[in-house]
C-alpha cells in the first residue's frame, strides 16, 4: 500500500527555499504579482506549495534580501517597487522656437474614429475603461434621481455659471490642490476641453500666440487650431514639466498672449513640476502680464503621496485660469468640467451662455449627488493605486517585447506612457501597421504643432489586462522590430 510523501521542511531539504523563491519570483516577473501587490501568508503558500511555513518564511526573507519583496508590519509581504528603465532623454534645449500654426486636425480624428472600431484593442486614446470608473455608485446615484420628485428638476436649464450643490462641492475639494474658491468662482463646463477653448476665447484672439508645453495633449493644440491661434513650443521635461527658463526667454523674444501648462502628470510625458517650479512660473507670468491656462485634469490622480498643488494655489492676481473635469476620474460620458476663471470669469461665463446656453443638468446632478455621499475619495484612494500597478505592468511588457533601446517615461500620476523608440522606428508607419492587426496607439507627431516626436508613441495604461492586451503589445513591439530592421513598409 502506497503511503503519503513526507512533507517536505527546510530542515530536510536546506536547499528547498531557493526553489520557493524562484517559484515567487518567476510569478513576479510574469505579472500575476505586480509591485504593491501583497503575497499570498505564510500559511497561505505553505498549504499550496506543500511545504513548511518555516521554508516560505526563508523564501520571503531572500527575496527581501534580492530586493523584490518588502516586509510591512502586521501586513505581511508585498512586492517591492522596481527601478523602471530609462526615461525618454530630455528635450530641453534653449534654442527658442519659432510660433507655428496647427494642423493636427486630421490625424486626431483618425484616433478618436479608431475608439469606436469594434475589436480594436484600444492603447491610444487616454481614456479609462468602464472598469476603473466607479459606475456601480453612478447607478446607485441615478436610480436615486430617477425617483419622480427628483426627475422632475432634469428638464429645467442650468444655465451659468451651473448646479449650486456640484459647485459647491468642487470649491470644497479645491482645498486639497492649494487655493479656496467660492462656489460663484466656479462655472461647469462641457468637459475640459471647453473650458480651455472658452478660457482661449476669452483671453486671446486670431492670430495671437499661444505658448504651450512640448510634447502637449493634442486637444489643446487643436482648440488653438480652431481659433486661428498660433503656438510657441516650450521643452518639457519627462519628469519635471515645462522648462522654466525656456519660457522666460521666449516671454522675451515673442509678444506671448497666453499660456497653456498641464503642471501635474502632463499629457503625454506624465510630468509634474515641483512646488518651486509652479510658484517660479506664476511669478514669471504674473510679471509679464501673461496669463496661465492650467489643465489639471490630470492632478487627483497621484500614484502616492497627496495630490499635488495647482499652480493656481500661487496666483496672488486673478492671473491663472485653472480648468479641470471628472472625465479621468468619474465618467469621461458625462462631459462635465469647469473653469475658475480670476481675473477672466465674468467673460468666460458669457461666452459659456453664447456657446451653448448650459451644461446637461442631469449630469451635473448626478455628479453633484455622488460627490455629497462622501465616497469619491475611497474611490480615488483605490483607483490611484490601481494606475500605478497598470503603468509598472504596461512598462514591463514594454521592456520585455519592443526593441532594444526603447526608452520609456516613469510617470507617478496619471494612466498614459510616452515611448521613445529607436531612430529607426517611424511613429506614424506604426500607427498605420498596427491599425491594420487591430491595435490602436497615438503617434508622436500628433502632440507637436511641428510635427516633432516622429520616433515616438503614447500609450494608454486604463485598460483591463488581458491576453488580448499582453498580445498586442508583444506584436506592437514585434511590429516595432520589424521598422527598426527595415522589413515593413507602407
Amino acid at each position: 500500500m502506497a503511503t503519503q510523501a513526507p512533507r517536505c521542511t527546510g530542515f530536510l531539504q536546506p536547499m528547498l527555499y531557493l526553489d520557493v523563491a524562484d517559484q515567487i519570483k518567476q510569478r513576479i516577473l510574469a505579472g500575476h504579482y505586480l509591485p504593491g501587490d501583497r503575497l499570498p501568508s505564510l500559511r497561505t503558500l505553505s498549504d499550496q506549495l506543500k511545504v513548511s511555513i518555516a521554508t516560505v518564511q526563508q523564501a520571503y526573507r531572500r527575496l527581501e534580501n534580492d530586493g523584490i519583496l518588502e516586509p510591512r508590519p502586521q501586513s505581511g509581504f508585498y512586492v517591492k517597487p522596481q527601478a523602471m528603465p530609462p526615461t525618454a532623454a530630455p528635450r530641453t534645449t534653449m534654442a527658442l522656437p519659432s510660433p507655428s500654426i496647427v494642423n493636427t486636425g486630421e490625424l486626431a480624428m483618425r484616433i478618436l474614429h479608431a475608439t469606436r472600431m469594434p475589436g480594436m484593442i484600444q492603447l491610444g486614446a487616454a481614456v479609462p475603461d468602464t472598469y476603473f470608473l466607479p459606475t456601480h455608485s453612478l447607478q446607485r446615484g441615478l436610480r436615486q434621481l430617477l425617483k419622480p420628485n427628483n426627475a422632475q428638476h432634469w428638464h429645467h436649464y442650468e444655465f451659468p455659471p451651473g448646479n449650486d450643490a456640484l459647485r459647491r462641492q468642487i470649491a470644497r475639494r479645491s482645498d486639497s490642490a492649494g487655493f479656496n474658491p467660492t462656489p460663484e468662482d466656479i462655472l461647469i463646463t462641457n468637459g475640459c476641453q471647453e473650458a480651455l477653448i472658452l478660457s482661449l476665447r476669452a483671453i486671446a484672439r486670431p492670430g495671437d500666440i499661444i505658448a504651450v508645453e512640448s510634447p502637449t495633449f493634442y486637444g489643446i493644440l487643436q482648440a488653438i487650431e480652431s481659433l486661428q491661434m498660433k503656438v510657441l513650443e516650450i521643452p518639457a521635461h519627462p519628469h519635471s514639466g515645462i522648462s522654466v527658463e525656456a519660457l522666460a526667454m521666449a516671454l522675451e523674444q515673442w509678444p506671448i498672449k497666453a499660456c497653456v501648462i498641464t503642471p501635474s502628470f502632463n499629457n503625454p510625458l506624465g510630468a509634474c513640476m515641483d512646488e518651486g517650479a509652479k510658484r517660479a512660473v506664476a511669478h514669471l507670468l504674473a510679471q509679464h502680464d501673461v496669463p496661465l491656462i492650467e489643465d489639471d485634469i490630470y492632478g487627483e490622480l497621484a500614484h502616492h503621496g497627496p495630490r499635488p498643488s495647482a499652480i493656481k494655489a500661487y496666483d496672488r492676481k486673478g492671473n491663472v485660469v485653472y480648468c479641470s473635469s471628472f472625465s479621468k476620474t468619474i465618467s469621461p460620458g458625462l462631459r462635465v468640467g469647469w473653469v475658475s476663471g480670476g481675473r477672466f470669469h465674468e467673460k468666460i461665463v458669457y461666452l459659456k451662455y453664447l456657446a451653448n446656453f448650459a451644461t446637461a443638468t442631469p449630469n451635473q446632478q448626478l455628479l453633484a449627488e455622488f460627490l455629497t455621499r462622501q465616497g469619491y475619495d475611497r474611490y480615488l484612494r483605490e483607483i490611484r493605486n490601481t494606475y500605478a500597478k497598470q503603468i509598472a505592468r504596461l512598462s514591463q511588457a514594454i521592456v520585455q517585447f519592443f526593441p532594444l533601446g526603447t526608452k520609456i517615461t516613469q510617470p507617478v500620476g496619471g494612466f498614459i506612457l510616452w515611448i521613445e523608440m529607436p531612430r529607426e522606428c517611424d511613429a506614424l508607419k506604426l500607427y498605420y501597421i498596427a491599425a491594420e492587426h487591430q491595435i490602436a496607439i497615438a503617434p508622436g507627431p500628433l502632440f507637436s504643432a511641428k510635427r516633432k516626436y516622429r520616433h515616438h508613441i503614447r500609450l494608454n495604461a486604463a485598460i483591463p489586462w488581458t491576453p488580448a492586451v499582453e498580445s498586442a503589445i508583444a506584436q506592437l513591439g514585434q511590429l516595432a522590430k520589424g521598422l527598426q530592421k527595415g522589413t515593413h513598409h507602407r
